[in-house]
């Protein structure tokens, strides 16, 4: 039961811009590592993560930065590492395309009101527990962005739509919730996402299927 439970601690610190709890890290006296969104009070405790706070407004500090390259070359300009990525952790590839045309429309400067930057829109403290040293470098960002997409599919069984729900609000809430959570940024996300991915299933031209869904 710690394991287990650590390893949704864990999942809740790689969760990515939608979750807005700040995560505290302590050891206790048998040496069992806990995550937890409540200050705790024992010596050693720290703030592993700061949360968002309200999802709709700037972060301090952040200066946000829509998607601008309209260049239809980017579609396939980081095609190499999207599947070297998608092998490594056997992620399918229309996923990845999916989930960095809806998160980034594949401009590498994206940044959000909340902080997540680069093509798979990753939080600094996000970025940092999957091992991303530079979450500016396109392909640091995309293998980051994969393998917590690899995390969460194990989390949810491989169900499309749940990792799906996950990446967005965190897996905390698809599982305090038993499903999609009932946001509707979320839900609108899980449509997006899994329509561009059954286009770049069927559609072998990845610019003709990157364009906007009906």
């Amino acid at each position: 039961m710690r394991s287990r439970a650590l390893m949704i601690g864990l999942l809740a610190v790689l969760a990515p811009a939608a979750a807005l709890a700040d995560i505290y890290q302590y050891t206790d006296k048998e040496g069992v590592l806990h995550f937890t969104s409540a200050p705790p009070a024992v010596a050693g405790a720290k703030l592993l993560f700061k949360g968002s706070g309200n999802a709709g407004a700037v972060r301090p500090g952040v200066i946000p930065f829509m998607p601008q390259d309209r260049d239809v070359a980017r579609f396939n300009r980081y095609d190499d590492w999207i599947r070297q990525s998608a092998t490594l952790y056997q992620i399918p590839e229309a996923l990845v395309r999916a989930v960095m045309k809806v998160e980034s429309d594949y401009d590498p400067r994206s940044v959000s009101v909340s902080g997540a930057r680069g093509l798979m829109q990753l939080m600094p403290d996000t970025a940092s527990s999957l091992q991303v040293r530079d979450i500016d470098d396109p392909r640091e960002n995309i293998f980051g962005g994969v393998k917590l997409l690899r995390i969460l599919a194990n989390t949810f069984n491989g169900d499309l739509e749940l990792t799906v729900a996950a990446y967005n609000a965190g897996p905390d809430a698809v599982m305090r919730h038993g499903g999609i959570p009932p946001y509707q940024q979320t839900r609108d996300y899980v449509v997006k996402v899994t329509g561009y991915y059954r286009r770049y299933r069927s559609i072998p031209d990845v610019a003709a299927a990157s364009l906007a869904l009906p």
